[in-house]
């Protein structure tokens, strides 16, 4: 007889001779992520909320002014336009050009071209104004009217 048990008797509780439990108690495990559970539901709305400040007012605490654009458009006949008014060709849109950059550092250019123009003309308008010292380009697109590529069932 080792440890108390026996191979050739009967237990009157169990029967035959009792074996070793081997299953995991899984109770504490649940216990455990339920506690867990409540903690993240009762914190989860304290992280999400903003703290409520009332702050003193300084006058060099404005804010920043956003980084000024201008618009220049390309339609289909191939007038150009600076800010929605019509320019008469290139060497005016490159002083208008000029005249915009000269006052704002970091001004973005908004360049919206008709899709029938030739890439030559886009290029000829962002040569111009990159020698006008505009940086910074962004072309201006419609959304799609269907789903996007990014969005559509596959």
């Amino acid at each position: 007889m080792a440890f108390g048990r026996s191979t050739d008797r009967l237990n009157p509780r169990t029967g035959p001779a009792a074996r070793p439990m081997a299953d995991i108690n899984v109770t504490p495990l649940v216990d455990v992520m339920l506690v867990l559970l409540v903690i993240f539901i009762v914190t989860a709305p304290l992280m999400a909320s903003s703290i409520r400040l009332d702050l003193p007012t300084a006058g060099a605490a404005a804010p920043v002014e956003q980084p000024r654009a201008i618009s220049v458009a390309l339609d289909a006949q191939g007038r150009l336009f600076v800010d929605d008014q019509p320019v008469a060709d290139t060497q005016a849109l490159a002083q208008r050009l000029r005249t915009a950059a000269a006052g704002v550092p970091d001004i973005e250019l908004q360049l919206r071209a008709d899709r029938s123009r030739p890439y030559g003309e886009i290029v000829t308008l962002m040569d111009a104004a990159r020698e006008a010292g505009i940086q910074r380009i962004g072309f201006v697109a419609e959304p799609a009217a269907g789903p996007t590529p990014a969005t559509a069932p596959r």
